[in-house]
């Protein structure tokens, strides 16, 4: 496959993925701003913006809920938003539409065109952010259904996971920063807190079978860090990641896949046999940490092997 039209399909894939979790988080932040008072919106806000990858700066005192909710929404410069990543996905699957079915196009051209109609007035509808997060998920389904699962369909695989593994690990970091405090563990608000970040992950029913409801912040960060089989867990990303990455290696025949195949499964590993006991008592923060590490390894591993690698390494292949 040409390295260009894998670029294309990764970042599309991983646009996509960012345009969902970024609904998904804003439509539950939206919803905790009716249950909690008003005195930390703004704090909440600033919390929730960088877990979502906005850049700290120094005017971060300054920010306001409803200027950070615009701009999650609606801010084409600011790569974290919805806008600028349903743009960027379109843009991607423009440039590869030979390679995607015709389905998947017109449903992401749906959605481009639907964001693009879209107004900042209107920073708090809960029906523009529900039109993303279902947007994306019937692209996703479309794309499962009408696409060959090659070399291009497993990309997608990969770009989609790898994404997701980075948005919760960085999501759970800044929660747990915020609310992980003993003094204030039976705090009303707090439990709603850790209830939002469950929904966030779209993991409370999961959680409530698993561990019913009783909301304990070990409980809470083992299932989503460590759970082998829920979609949103990081370890369920990271063995999805080193799958697609194998089959990539299988398909393109490529005798430097070795390198990838080895960090990824080595991130893989890394989830597969913690404990979240040790976790814990080594410190989250740091755990997640080099898991955002590793996530950042593998893509450049992935991008020198495949994408952006010399002709020279072409020819050798």
């Amino acid at each position: 496959m040409l390295s260009r039209v894998a670029d294309s399909l990764y970042w599309m894939s991983r646009y996509l993925e960012r345009a969902e979790h970024t609904a998904r988080v804003i439509n539950i932040q939206l919803n905790l701003m009716l249950e909690r008072g008003s005195q930390s919106e703004d704090l909440d806000w600033a919390r929730v913006g960088r877990s979502l990858g906005m850049e700290s700066s120094e005017d971060e005192d300054d920010w306001s809920a409803e200027s950070l909710a615009q701009s999650l929404l609606y801010d084409a410069s600011n790569r974290s938003s919805i806008v600028a990543s349903i743009v960027n996905a379109r843009e991607n699957a423009r440039q590869v539409r030979e390679q995607i079915s015709s389905e998947m196009w017109e449903q992401l051209n749906r959605l481009f065109h639907a964001v693009r109609r879209s107004s900042p007035e209107a920073w708090d509808s809960r029906e523009f952010l529900q039109s993303i997060k279902e947007g994306a998920h019937l692209f996703q389904g479309i794309t499962d259904s009408t696409m060959t699962h090659g070399e291009g369909w497993q990309f997608i695989q990969g770009g989609r996971y790898l994404e997701r593994a980075v948005a919760v690990s960085t999501l759970l970091d800044g929660h747990f920063h915020e609310f992980h405090q003993p003094a204030q563990a039976g705090a009303e608000r707090v439990y709603l807190e850790w209830i939002g970040l469950l929904r966030s992950c779209t993991a409370f029913e999961a959680y409530c079978k698993a561990y019913t409801a009783d909301v304990k912040p070990g409980r809470i960060a083992e299932f989503l860090v460590l759970h082998p089989t829920f979609p949103h867990s990081i370890r369920f990303s990271a063995e999805a990641l080193e799958t697609a990455i194998k089959e990539i290696g299988r398909e393109a025949g490529s005798r430097r896949a070795a390198r990838v195949e080895r960090i990824a499964g080595r991130l893989r590993a890394t989830l597969r046999f913690s404990q979240i006991d040790e976790i814990m008592s080594g410190g989250l923060h740091a755990y997640l940490q080099e898991l955002l590490r590793q996530c950042g390894q593998v893509h450049g591993a992935l991008y020198q092997t495949y994408i952006s690698y010399p002709i020279e390494a072409a020819l050798e292949a």
